[in-house]
């Protein structure tokens, strides 16, 4: 059963189970469009958490680039990237590298940085033949749905991040620091509460805690937020993380999530917290020219498994900074 959000003056499309959806028609005109309408959509990301923009026909990075500037209040850089992206311009980006048979799981982008983007806008100039939607799910929604004492633990506790650079798998060093100066990397390390070691073979490895549950900046709404899941080793295709055990070793991993205290996450954990996602998602399949805008903090996202090509541009926007979110553990370096 559908419905028609009234608290804004543009007609929403509100559908169970799917992202809320406003028809742009065809405009010819994109640019112009969100312009006009720049106002009405941010008050329904407020409001709802997401949206999805149907028939602004955007075709290219030069001119979705455009309506992201016009729609941000400021494009970010992202800095400690977990995969490679290719970068258009200032701000604009291709989705992460990722294989397309496997998905990228719920998360809020950069949550295990100390300044993240408040709003995240995707664009798809071309849409895959089968899957691929950019899912989301309302964060305190899923923060009820969890078993209060695991959200206590990690509320007390905070969470982990391991990372282990190399140039094998993931986003290397420079394309992580946006430098592969040693000295740079440390200073930005020890300015964001990261602790850092440099392996015999040249590789890096990283450790940092952050809070799993914030408060959000506006409307002080206790939001599950982070990447605990999605980072954590038990979300691999068992065949993958195989494979990356026996050549990196536990301790080696590309990436991994611990409790705050530098317990391990047992898979049951894992598989839990994903399901309480799936049974919060909201998706709608891509349609070439779409745009959605997504609150990051209210609101996770994922990448689904898809065939055929698929290009989604991504812009990240208006930085927030974690110490605005009333975090619940003081941020440490591992």
């Amino acid at each position: 059963m559908s419905s028609l959000s009234t608290a804004s003056p543009v007609d929403v499309e509100l559908v169970p189970g799917k992202p809320p959806l406003l028809r742009a028609g065809a405009t010819g005109d994109a640019l112009s469009w969100v312009a006009e309408h720049r106002d009405a959509l941010r008050a329904v990301v407020a409001e709802h958490g997401s949206v999805l923009v149907r028939g602004l026909g955007l075709r290219d990075a030069d001119g979705t680039g455009a309506v992201f500037s016009r729609l941000a209040t400021r494009l970010m850089t992202e800095k400690e990237v977990f995969a490679p992206r290719r970068t258009y311009s200032d701000g604009v980006y291709s989705s992460s590298t990722w294989p397309p048979n496997q998905p990228m799981c719920m998360h809020h982008e950069l949550s295990y940085t100390l300044e993240f983007p408040g709003l995240m806008m995707f664009a798809c100039i071309s849409a895959p033949t089968d899957g691929g939607a950019t899912a989301v799910a309302d964060s305190p929604t899923v923060l009820d749905a969890l078993p209060a004492d695991l959200t206590e633990r990690f509320e007390r506790q905070g969470w982990l991040l391991t990372r282990s650079y190399n140039d094998e798998i993931g986003a290397s060093v420079a394309e992580a620091f946006g430098t592969a100066d040693r000295g740079a990397v440390e200073s930005y390390c020890r300015a964001n509460a990261i602790m850092f070691e440099w392996q015999p073979d040249g590789g890096l490895r990283t450790r940092q805690r952050r809070s799993a549950v914030v408060r959000h900046p506006v409307t002080g709404r206790r939001c599950w937020f982070n990447q605990i899941a999605f980072l954590n080793e038990w979300t691999m295709a068992p065949e993958v993380r195989e494979y990356l055990v026996d050549v990196y070793g536990a301790d080696g991993l590309p990436f991994n999530t611990r409790f705050g205290n530098g317990d391990p996450i047992d898979e049951d954990v894992v598989h839990l917290l994903n399901s309480v996602y799936e049974a919060n998602t909201a998706r709608e399949p891509w349609q070439a020219g779409d745009l959605m805008l997504v609150d990051n903090v209210r609101t996770a996202h994922s990448r689904e498994p898809f065939e055929g090509p698929r290009e989604v541009l991504v812009g990240m926007a208006d930085p927030v900074h974690l110490a605005d979110c009333s975090p619940t553990v003081e941020v440490t370096a591992g």
